[in-house]
């Protein structure tokens, strides 16, 4: 069955090789969605509308979206093979002593938070797309593969070592990729009678199958169904971390998309996107209780201040947003004195808020291990 597309030669003689050329969507025949499917939808819209909701009432939004978008980077990464920890991402020297894996997580973050910006002013089109992928390749692994740039080579999927004729799966070529994403670029912005959740599905599978970048396909891919969803207004925020599911579920994941090429059944993969967004918006549901008890319960056991300035206030502010902190640098974020900083983290020690983390005499490392727990699931 040839309703997602069809496999085309390449070349000739020892050159030859097949490639996928994608249908563009909608789908023909169109979607046949089951009642269970159906039932799907509502749950994970439901879902989704009351996590929204909830982090529209988060004190100091701006802080835990920063942790939210930190652990969505952190999955969508390891996703691809990156291998650090949350730890490692939110270390006080990470800039100063950064790894390659970690610049990863790093770009993804900053990348999402330009993506966000530009929205504002561009819509979802390939000249979006493009600048969000250079932006997430700045400096990194694949930055010598075209960052920003439609790729102008055939590339393929598969285990380390393998060629075009025994790889996993082959993109389009070249042309047929260039006019794929074209066709993309339209559906994305036409109005269609399906669930936007529903169209989230098809774009995330069609982009991954197009395969557009030499690197970075699948963060952007990924990083897509959030845009798209806010873009929609069914979400503010970037609070959904579906990558927390998809991990979990790594090869049902690779498969699912595999089999939409192979037998044309949309059908079974909108419903495992389906299961992903709803499970990751019950799990960021979860999460920001959890949060939010923490905040209340410690912010409860802050000393009242009859100073103009609360430095301890201040610093468990700073915590949520940089949870990993030393007190040299932390300081000078706060704008005061390396004693006061040290004063105002011996508090929140006294008050079992921060632990120390590196048992050391001299440059010392302190967590925030209780709000640091809370994002670690399913990392």
């Amino acid at each position: 069955m040839d309703r997602a597309g069809i496999y085309v030669d390449n070349y000739s003689g020892d050159m030859s090789y097949r490639s996928f050329r994608p249908d563009p969507l909608p789908p023909t025949p169109e979607l046949m969605l089951s009642a269970e499917t159906d039932k799907l939808v509502i749950e994970a819209n439901r879902r989704l509308a009351k996590l929204d909701a909830a982090a529209e009432l988060i004190p100091d939004m701006d802080l835990f979206i920063s942790m939210y978008v930190c652990k969505e980077a952190l999955l969508s990464s390891q996703i691809e093979g990156t291998q650090c920890t949350l730890e490692d991402v939110l270390d006080p020297d990470a800039d100063v002593n950064i790894n390659l894996d970690v610049a990863d997580v790093v770009n993804y973050v900053a990348a999402l938070q330009f993506a966000q910006e530009r929205l504002e002013t561009l819509p979802l089109c390939c000249r979006f797309i493009k600048e969000v992928h250079a932006e997430l390749m700045k400096g990194v692994r694949g930055s010598d593969k075209s960052p920003g740039e439609f790729r102008h080579s055939q590339n393929w999927i598969g285990p380390a070592g393998c060629s075009l004729r025994n790889a996993r799966y082959v993109p389009p070529n070249v042309p047929d990729m260039v006019e794929a994403m074209a066709d993309l670029e339209k559906y994305i912005n036409e109005d269609w009678e399906f669930d936007p959740l529903v169209r989230a599905a098809l774009i995330h599978y069609q982009f991954e199958t197009i395969h557009p970048f030499l690197d970075g396909n699948g963060r952007v891919g990924r990083m897509l169904v959030l845009l798209y969803l806010m873009d929609k207004g069914l979400l503010q925020e970037p609070v959904l971390y579906i990558s927390y599911f998809l991990k979990k579920n790594q090869m049902e994941y690779y498969d699912r998309m595999s089999w939409v090429r192979s037998g044309g059944n949309y059908e079974q993969w909108i419903h495992f996107f389906l299961e992903a967004v709803s499970e990751a918006a019950e799990d960021g549901m979860e999460s920001v209780k959890a949060l939010l008890q923490l905040h209340e319960q410690n912010l409860s056991r802050l000393p009242d201040s009859k100073r103009k300035r609360d430095i301890v206030r201040e610093l468990f502010a700073y915590i949520q947003k940089h949870p990993i902190i030393d007190v040299k640098r932390t300081a000078s974020e706060l704008g005061i004195s390396y004693n006061t900083a040290a004063s105002a983290v011996k508090k929140l020690q006294e008050l079992e808020i921060l632990k120390e983390k590196t048992n050391k005499a001299r440059n010392r490392v302190y967590i925030y291990e209780d709000y640091v727990n809370i994002l670690k699931k399913g990392l």
